[in-house]
């Protein structure tokens, strides 16, 4: 079996944290719930995870998807080098962000959820793994659907290779007769 690279678990686990103490924050806010300035810091702070996690990070073996437009935010992360690069440092910057969504019911979800992320970016981190952006794809010339050369045409369920029928076989031969 191969390796399981935690990061992944890690970023995945984090966006969805984010966009939990986004809801919470804003149900904190608009009920106007005693400690709301708590709910106004997990919009906020929500937002900056969800930036800076929507980018997901390369895969060492096999081929990772990129989101749609992560491009642009991937650029943004790289840009900030080992600040944002390093998962040790992730793991101290969820783990201190998830303090103070903790102090209001509507954001206790997502901070335990940011609790999880910042543990297993940390396990991630132990195991020397590093985001790193995901690179443009070059085509191979090959494109999908290019690798059938011919349909099938008889109809499904088809019988074996053996058992089928050829279609010159098909075609009338010069001894049977026609009838016209």
């Amino acid at each position: 079996m191969g390796q399981i690279e935690w990061a992944m678990w890690a970023n995945e686990q984090a966006l969805a944290a984010g966009l939990i103490l986004v809801i919470g924050g804003v149900v904190g806010v608009a009920g106007q719930f005693k400690g709301w300035q708590y709910a106004a810091y997990g919009i906020a702070a929500g937002v900056f995870i969800m930036l800076l996690e929507y980018p997901r990070g390369k895969r060492r073996k096999g081929t990772t998807l990129e989101r749609p437009g992560q491009s642009y935010l991937a650029a943004v992360v790289n840009l900030f080098g080992p600040l944002t690069r390093n998962y040790y440092v992730r793991a101290v910057l969820h783990a201190c962000l998830a303090v103070p969504g903790g102090f209001m019911l509507a954001t206790v979800l997502g901070t335990v959820n940011l609790g999880i992320a910042s543990i297993i970016y940390l396990l991630a981190a132990v195991r020397k793994e590093e985001w790193s952006p995901i690179q443009a794809q070059q085509s191979k010339g090959r494109q999908p659907g290019k690798s059938i050369h011919q349909p099938p045409t008889n109809p499904p369920p088809r019988p074996p290779a053996e058992r089928r029928r050829k279609p010159e076989d098909d075609v009338e031969s010069e001894d049977t007769p026609t009838i016209k």
